[in-house]
């Protein structure tokens, strides 16, 4: 960080940061890096624009709240790791072989952290509330949960998997599995 001096006098500051590049094309390679006494791995997260942020995911949130589904959707309510404060988004649950999945598409998100901590969540449609315990996958159980995902949800999501689809090879699906972290929906032990 360089402080300069800008606009009228006043202070600025200048971030130098890692090119995109840097994130882009990941590689199998998710050596930890260090820097100024920090452990820290580039992690992959594509933050969604004004439009899916402002319109879709609060098109998707009401109906969803309204009982309807769009193609699986509901909305994830996680408690926040800081706040505590219940924190909601839309979600696609992904059903496949009896088993219920979430999938991060944009990478790690703040749903996805949140969940990590709290370790449990509800899944919200109309007036049904369904609680759950995320039980996070490893990148190995991955591959039939991504292709799964991918085929039913290319339209929405497919820019979010570096040109995977569903007729790419299992290394391929490997290689993506850890820039989209994916739980299991499981029920709370009791009930």
């Amino acid at each position: 960080m360089a402080a300069s001096y800008g606009h009228r006098g006043f202070p600025s500051v200048r971030f130098v940061v890692p090119s995109i590049e840097a994130f882009r094309g990941r590689s199998s390679d998710t050596t930890p890096r260090t820097a100024n006494n920090h452990v820290w791995m580039a992690q992959r997260y594509v933050a969604p624009g004004w439009f899916t942020r402002n319109v879709v995911n609060r098109v998707v949130t009401a109906l969803s709240r309204l009982g309807l589904s769009v193609w699986g959707s509901r909305v994830l309510e996680v408690r926040g790791r800081k706040t505590g404060e219940p924190r909601r988004t839309p979600v696609n649950l992904l059903t496949l072989e009896g088993g219920r999945y979430l999938v991060a598409a944009r990478g790690q998100t703040q749903w996805v952290r949140n969940l990590r901590v709290a370790g449990e969540g509800e899944l919200i449609l109309g007036r049904r509330r369904e609680r759950f315990v995320g039980v996070e996958l490893a990148d190995a159980e991955k591959e039939p949960i991504l292709r799964a995902y991918v085929k039913r949800w290319t339209w929405e999501v497919g820019q979010f998997f570096g040109g995977v689809d569903t007729g790419s090879p299992g290394a391929e699906l490997r290689r993506i599995a850890p820039d989209h972290p994916s739980f299991r929906v499981e029920m709370p032990p009791g009930q």
